[in-house]
């Protein structure tokens, strides 16, 4: 039976739990990947679900390129010799903050010290760098592109529409891995693409079925409690 049928078979509070503990608390950014290719339908499935995600004024401002195959593997070695030739990242957009402060700061070094912890002595920073430019070994990368001319709320409609291809994937078996290191180099990849200046490079996601044996998809998440992010006024 699956997760879909199961939950239209249960109560509405079970349905919710089945939903919060299954489909959302356990997603994670999966890092290794099975050599095992996805069916366009799948993918097709994902987003035609992640479509109805909510949108100010309607305006749905995503744009997706799905890569595969000779696409994806020319993006790749595309970003991997901007990378060797040392030519200077150039995203469309500011990230990450210029100078980390707290908690944000103590959160990234966390997460950095359990991540590179599960490599032991192979640990190589530069070369698990290189792996976010193959999109972690998946065999499908989406990527979303943004209107240079609309606005920040369009890219918080974006988030959201971004984590329902997720949840969506999960829904399917499969997984993924939302990255920012993707948009390095977003000339190079309109570049690749055909895609006009116009079009941002909002981020990637990396997706395809799960190797569950590899360590870096196995180290524990830390996220902080409700009451550490949150007041209730009555």
């Amino acid at each position: 039976m699956s997760t879909g049928e199961r939950i239209r078979q249960e109560t509405p509070a079970e349905a919710g739990r089945d939903i919060i503990l299954c489909t959302i608390r356990e997603r994670r950014s999966v890092r290794a990947f099975l050599d095992r290719p996805v069916a366009r339908e799948l993918i097709e499935t994902v987003l035609d679900a992640a479509r109805w995600a909510p949108s100010g004024a309607n305006m749905q401002p995503w744009y997706v390129r799905v890569v595969t195959g000779v696409t994806k593997a020319r993006i790749t070695r595309a970003l991997l010799e901007a990378r060797e030739k040392s030519i200077r990242e150039h995203p469309d957009y500011q990230y990450y903050p210029v100078e980390w402060f707290e908690p944000y700061k103590s959160r990234r070094m966390g997460l950095g010290v359990a991540m590179y912890s599960t490599q032991g002595a192979r640990r190589n920073r530069a070369e698990s760098w290189n792996n976010n430019y193959r999109f972690f070994g998946a065999p499908v990368g989406l990527l979303f592109f943004i209107h240079k001319d609309l606005a920040t709320g369009s890219w918080m409609d974006y988030g959201m529409f971004i984590q329902n291809v997720m949840l969506a994937a999960r829904a399917l078996g499969l997984e993924t891995c939302c990255q920012a290191s993707i948009c390095d180099y977003p000339d190079q990849i309109r570049e690749i693409l055909g895609i006009g200046p116009e079009r941002l490079l909002a981020c990637a996601v990396n997706l395809g079925y799960p190797d569950w044996s590899a360590p870096v998809n196995g180290f524990a998440r830390a996220r902080a409690p409700v009451a550490g992010f949150t007041v209730f006024h009555d």
